[in-house]
């Protein structure tokens, strides 16, 4: 029996184990970290009153700001203090997922969901490993974990599962696309049910994407997956303004998922007729 998951917790109040299984993704149930919702009320409520999603996106950028005093000006005379924002961190993460930033955030989906990494610069065997504490001395650099880092990203889950929930596609999950290397960096393949139709492990947090045309940034080996609202963190225009929706990026949880093997002009043939 794969054990990999097994050991795991999480702040989701169901198993690591099946949260990062095909089955869950087949059959997905929502999914919130404890307290988070209950601690945030009053911003959620505020969000039902707005019709647009313009509208309900800058609620959250504002609230967001106030809380976590994310432009706070320092007294006159004295030097700006770095203090570690979302939006900066996504950035940094689109630049090169293994810096710094991409550490802190998988990090975050290590804390919450359990999901441990599988790469961060190299390869990553298990938690005793050199490479693990590589990773972990990163995880906790001082410059970007500071100001509640993982609150706030724990906000920004719970926004992005009440914006799906209301404005997203009512199939309740994307057709995503990655570019993969598979040889046991950032995914692995855990099972073949076909020539074409494999399992594959993938990174705490990954990027995939919805332009197959892109895909291959990532990878040769392009691979088709169905992602559930509930393991996605962010995507493209979730935030208009704050952070940029023109790589049609999607940054997903990992786990175990169910990937098809697609030919990218085939596809890329059949969106244009």
């Amino acid at each position: 029996m794969d054990r990999f998951y097994y050991e795991h917790t999480n702040l989701i109040g169901i198993p690591t184990s099946y949260f990062a299984s095909p089955a869950f993704n087949l059959s997905p149930s929502p999914i919130h970290l404890n307290g988070v919702m209950e601690m945030n009320a009053p911003l959620f409520k505020a969000m039902d009153t707005m019709e647009t999603s313009d509208d309900v996106a800058n609620i959250f950028i504002e609230h967001m700001r106030v809380m976590f005093e994310l432009d706070v000006k320092p007294p006159e005379g004295k030097r700006k203090s770095f203090r570690a924002n979302f939006a900066r961190l996504i950035k940094g993460w689109r630049f090169d997922s293994n810096r710094p930033e991409g550490a802190v955030m998988k990090g975050w989906a290590e804390s919450r969901f359990g999901l441990p990494p599988l790469y961060h610069a190299q390869k990553i065997t298990n938690v005793n490993s050199p490479a693990y504490m590589a990773y972990t001395a990163e995880k906790m650099h001082a410059r970007f974990n500071n100001n509640a880092i993982y609150s706030q990203f724990d906000l920004l889950y719970e926004y992005c599962q009440y914006y799906q929930r209301r404005f997203g596609p009512r199939t309740g999950k994307y057709k995503l696309f990655r570019g993969a290397n598979i040889s046991g960096d950032e995914q692995e393949i855990i099972e073949k049910r076909g020539k074409l139709l494999w399992v594959t492990r993938n990174n705490s947090l990954v990027s995939y994407t919805s332009d197959v045309e892109r895909a291959d940034e990532f990878g040769g080996t392009i691979l088709q997956t169905e992602v559930p609202f509930e393991k996605v963190l962010c995507f493209p225009n979730l935030l208009p303004g704050l952070i940029s929706g023109d790589e049609k990026e999607y940054i997903v949880l990992g786990g175990d998922y169910i990937s098809s093997v697609v030919n990218v002009l085939s596809v890329s043939k059949s969106r244009k007729k």
